[in-house]
């Protein structure tokens, strides 16, 4: 079960509404302002002006440092920052108590290779939904709201080719640190580490906390086409904090899922192996049904080895 022990008036169940209130705030006003913070100072690290980096998230792909820069700026506002802001709320507004110390007590060299394996097979399996995410044709008289959602997921996936597009061994280093450390970290100390238990607090059922994280997880990255595999991975990564009460492992396996789809990126891009990442045309199906097995198998022995954390009374 999460950890998540607080006696803050705000931190209780009947003070859902102004927490998640206070959650929305706090999130978008540190994202901004870490955001802006290093809009600020990229001119001057990576020798680009902030036009030039405007002119990225436009399409302009033309500055020399482009991609360090945006890599630096989505490390800083978006992967430190949604640590950050977690940190605010955990500490100064809920004023709870992660116990750190046994999160990481609870984290075994045998918990983390099953967490790859958990992870590899969740990779296989999420072409599949990759694929049926893909096939999504809304009613006619939502074609308006289609042909937008089309547009967006194109702008949003030439701009991840753009800055998968690796140029160097630096380039490919920044991409890890950004795509695959900093957003592991950040995002499941957000979600998974602050949210979560919050879910399960106010529905009264860890499952409902799960998935409910998981949606939110999902919507908040505004990738239309990306929703189903991103639904799955916020509960993967959720599943494996209820069941073992340690953040480690969805970091450690949302980590190793944003690494291994960088370095795959890079490999193909250097042709050493075939990997398109905007292909959802086609699904080898017994990849997926294989990953599958491999992930219940993994998730069922993963909760067998892992006794609840319900010692501590969460959030009440």
């Amino acid at each position: 079960m999460e950890i998540y022990e607080t006696e803050s008036e705000i931190g209780k169940r009947k003070s859902w509404l102004l927490s998640l209130i206070v959650i929305v705030l706090v999130g978008i006003g540190v994202l901004v302002v870490l955001q802006v913070a290093a809009l600020a100072v990229a001119p001057y690290l990576f020798n680009i002006s902030i036009e030039e980096i405007m002119g990225l998230m436009t399409g302009d792909y033309s500055p020399a440092n482009g991609r360090m820069a945006m890599f630096f700026v989505q490390g800083i506002g978006s992967g430190i920052g949604f640590w950050v802001a977690a940190y605010v709320i955990i500490r100064f507004i809920d004023k709870a108590n992660l116990h750190w110390n046994i999160q990481m007590q609870r984290f075994t060299a045998k918990g983390a290779g099953l967490i790859l394996l958990i992870t590899l097979g969740g990779m296989l399996f999420n072409g599949l939904l990759v694929y049926w995410n893909s096939q999504l044709i809304l009613p006619e008289f939502m074609s308006g709201v289609e042909l937008w959602m089309k547009e967006m997921e194109a702008q949003l996936m030439e701009l991840t080719l753009y800055l998968t597009d690796f140029q160097s061994i630096p380039e490919l280093l920044m991409g890890v640190l950004v795509i695959g450390v900093l957003a592991g970290i950040g995002e499941e100390v957000f979600f998974r580490g602050l949210i979560q238990p919050k879910m399960h607090l106010y529905t009264g059922n860890g499952h409902a906390g799960v998935w409910l994280t998981a949606f939110i997880f999902s919507a908040i990255h505004f990738q239309f086409y990306g929703f189903l595999p991103r639904l799955f991975l916020g509960g993967m990564f959720g599943y494996l904090y209820y069941y073992s009460g340690s953040l480690t492992y969805p970091i450690l396996a949302h980590i190793a899922n944003n690494t291994i789809t960088v370095i795959m990126v890079y490999a193909s891009n250097q042709g050493m192996i075939d990997f398109d990442m905007e292909s959802t045309d086609t699904v080898y199906y017994p990849a997926a049904l294989g990953g599958l097995l491999v992930l219940m198998v993994g998730i069922f022995y993963f909760k067998k080895t892992n006794k609840p954390y319900g010692e501590l009374e969460q959030g009440v």
